[in-house]
């Protein structure tokens, strides 16, 4: 096998002496667990290191990885002028990631590039690597918005292509865990951030990466991480296969969670087959979720099937309760899918004849036309769980006082312009954040004078 090694790893500028000046002895088990990574890596001798980042350019649907031959790197930005880098990329390994992402239908490539200089993703781990060891090329590539099956799934690819070229290689999984670990951190404290830390911890301690599968999404952005999907790359080239773990520390003195763990290839063993294990969990908890769906759901559910399937819209079910026929509202429909949104469109007040037929169409809508995901696929459809959120009229209110993060769902309207948001809404905590993210949603910029209504919610989920 041409990977040789894999290794998760933080970017902390400030653990770069020209940019922490003095501060980085707070993390010391750090310095020195980076410090022994890159001993390792110099013993290993890789010709190609393969960086995955997340703080160059993402795009939704597509993983790109810097075209060209070098690139350049500095931590000016960070207040440290002296040290710089000079990257030179495999082009060639570069290519056969994509063309082997290609044929698994997986979106990859040279396309889109914003910036060419090296990010703080890679430059952190590269200063400590080549302490030790120099004269590799790199692949940088960046995380993207799909879903973390995805990412595993290029893992696969990378360790195919490294096969496949005879690459000495080794993956840098660049990943900073929670920022949300303590009140006077700089992004505060969430009770998430300590939570995802231990299961993160834990799972690179043993190897454990469908632990990293089960990670509810939730609990992912509560904690505020930024490297997750960089650990799902890394799980993905040890597909099938035994990999010796050793976490090498985790700190988080500044708020901040930092994990450094190695990873060696072992022998093929069938049973890590981690995607196909995950993707019978994810299908058994639709299953349980589609078994205690209520009218409302299931309608949900089988408009956007039938449709899928059909190319149709649903004609109206038989045996449906009054409530659904005989009245008429707004209604929202989420999608999610392994707990993640997949979907969500509504209508703030009806546009059909009943709550039923508002549900068929919007159904539709939030599968096939929300504008910020790719329509929803029939392979996808075992795996989706929804959420009909039935909305009362609105009502005009004076200000904010009148309003309840929990309760209260908000509309803010100044022209032409008209946004909304649901109530009792995971991160959104205050009704300033409310009216803000329904003001940007609308397009209203901060201070222009709004008109407020609220509305009340029954949440089918």
């Amino acid at each position: 096998m041409s990977l040789l090694g894999a290794f998760a790893l933080p970017h902390p500028p400030l653990a770069v002496p020209g940019v922490g000046r003095g501060q980085e002895k707070g993390i010391g088990k750090t310095l020195e667990a980076f410090n022994e990574v890159s001993k390792e890596i110099a013993e290993l001798a890789p010709e190609t290191i393969v960086f995955i980042t997340p703080h160059n350019v993402l795009y939704a649907d597509y993983f790109h990885i810097s075209p060209g031959t070098t690139a350049r790197g500095d931590f000016r930005r960070f207040g440290d002028t002296g040290t710089s880098f000079e990257a030179r990329y495999d082009a060639e390994m570069a290519g056969e990631i994509e063309r082997l992402a290609s044929g698994h239908g997986i979106p990859a490539g040279g396309l889109g590039e914003r910036e060419k200089n090296l990010d703080h993703g890679v430059t952190v781990p590269m200063w400590f690597i080549e302490l030790n060891y120099k004269g590799y090329k790199t692949v940088r590539i960046s995380q993207s918005g799909m879903e973390p099956s995805v990412h595993y799934r290029l893992g696969k690819i990378i360790a195919e292509a490294a096969e496949a070229l005879g690459r000495k290689t080794v993956l840098i999984a660049s990943s900073d865990m929670s920022h949300k670990l303590k009140a006077d951190g700089p992004y505060g404290f969430a009770p998430e951030g300590p939570e995802f830390d231990h299961i993160v911890s834990e799972a690179l301690s043993g190897g454990d990466f469908m632990a990293l599968f089960r990670i509810p999404a939730a609990l992912r952005e509560s904690a505020a991480e930024c490297g997750y999907n960089s650990l799902m790359v890394l799980a993905g080239c040890f597909d099938k296969r035994k990999a010796g773990a050793r976490l090498l520390s985790y700190e988080g003195p500044f708020g901040v969670g930092y994990a450094i763990a190695a990873f060696t290839p072992g022998e093929p063993d069938g049973s890590r087959d981690f995607l196909e294990q995950f993707s019978h969990f994810a299908e058994k908890k639709a299953r349980e979720s589609r078994d205690t769906e209520d009218d409302y759901r299931a309608l949900a559910r089988s408009s956007l099937e039938y449709t899928v399937k059909n190319g149709a819209a649903l004609p109206l079910p038989g045996g449906l309760p009054d409530e659904l026929l005989c009245r008429r509202a707004g209604v929202f429909v989420s999608l999610h899918k392994n707990g993640s949104l997949r979907g969500c469109v509504g209508t703030i007040s009806p546009t059909a004849e009943s709550i039923a037929d508002e549900i068929i169409q919007n159904a539709v809508s939030a599968g096939l036309h929300d504008n910020r995901f790719e329509p929803v696929e029939a392979s996808e459809l075992p795996y989706l769980t929804y959420k009909v959120d039935v909305l009362s009229a609105a009502e005009p209110i004076s200000g904010p006082e009148e309003l309840d993060v929990m309760r209260y769902g908000v509309i803010v309207t100044s022209g032409y312009r008209r946004g909304l948001l649901l109530p009792n809404l995971d991160g959104v905590d205050t009704v300033d954040e409310q009216i803000s993210i329904a003001r940007r949603k609308a397009g209203i910029p901060d201070g222009t004078p709004v008109k407020l209504e609220r509305f009340e919610v029954v949440r089918h989920e």
